[in-house]
């Protein structure tokens, strides 16, 4: 039998990592697991997206804006659920900044620390020569997991009901 309890998206808020988010929100429902939506990015962009929350929560004198790494986290993939669908599971948004490795290492060490049970990301399909000069997240997720990986490619073969 399959259990799962602990679900990771990683999302880099393209199209494919929407459907990827599609299938974990479904599979969480499913399961009663809960779902981790994570964003990994360079340093850098990561602390501008932080510093921007800051400077919103100082702004409207939020006094809960103690946090910052964790208000920007739903300040930033909060949208990407409704407040339905994030009531209908446990979910966690976290950013995290990635070193020189990129993305990818930054996801599979999450999976490691959670001791999750699924990773989801969506894929781009960007071809052979695109694989050759850029590489693949999802494929260096897949290659280096702790867990199993589903991959989603958008658009693709819809197995989610509406």
């Amino acid at each position: 039998m399959i259990a799962l309890t602990r679900i990771l998206v990683a999302t880099d808020f393209s199209e494919s990592s929407a459907a990827a988010l599609k299938y974990g929100l479904a599979l969480a429902r499913t399961f009663g697991a809960r779902l981790h939506v994570l964003h990994a990015a360079g340093r850098h962009d990561l602390e501008v997206m932080v510093e921007r929350q800051l400077v919103i929560d100082k702004f409207l004198q939020d006094p809960a804006a103690a946090d910052g790494h964790h208000n920007a986290a739903h300040e930033l993939m909060g949208g990407l659920l409704t407040a339905d669908e994030q009531a209908s599971v446990q979910t966690e948004f976290v950013l995290r900044a990635c070193g020189p490795a990129g993305p990818w290492a930054e996801i599979v060490r999450y999976a490691k620390e959670r001791d999750l049970d699924l990773i989801i990301v969506g894929t781009h399909g960007r071809g052979m020569l695109g694989h050759l000069l850029m590489g693949s997240v999802a494929e260096k997720v897949v290659r280096m997991a702790p867990c199993p990986v589903l991959t989603v490619r958008h658009p693709q073969h819809e197995f989610v009901l509406p």
